[in-house]
């Protein structure tokens, strides 16, 4: 049985980019799906491990990736370093999420690094900064 998740909005609007979330806690992925869902008009696809992702960006080339540092079997950055040796996902840009964000590696990479719990907010913020859109009217 597969852990994918994709959730659509009705109607597409111009901008809309599909975000790869990469969570395996299933409570807060199903909170950052429902929240870039409803507060943006971006596209949200949820695995739940570093291997669903590496298939799933077979398929789809995602605008956005959302990537949990504590992952089962490979972890968020491990994940982010073979997702730039695939040549046209090396210009994606990237927000690693972690109770506690390994520093030095994000910097290095010039990877996006926010802190849980979330700030909604600041999540939404970070999304649009780098998607180039709008800031979400609330």
């Amino acid at each position: 049985m597969s852990h994918k998740r994709e959730e659509q909005l009705p109607e597409e609007r111009a901008g809309a980019k599909t975000i790869l979330i990469v969570e395996d806690d299933d409570g807060i992925g199903a909170f950052l799906v429902q929240a870039i869902s409803q507060e943006t008009p971006h596209r949200v696809l949820l695995v739940h491990d570093a291997f669903q992702a590496l298939k799933a960006v077979r398929s789809i080339r995602p605008g956005l990736l959302i990537l949990d540092y504590q992952l089962p079997g490979m972890n968020g950055i491990e994940l982010f370093d073979q997702l730039q040796t695939m040549g046209d996902l090396a210009a994606i840009p990237t927000i690693l999420v972690s109770a506690r964000l390994p520093e030095q590696e994000i910097r290095q990479r010039r990877i996006v690094g926010l802190s849980k719990p979330l700030e909604l907010d600041e999540l939404l913020e970070t999304i649009e900064r780098l998607l180039g859109g709008e800031t979400p009217s609330r």
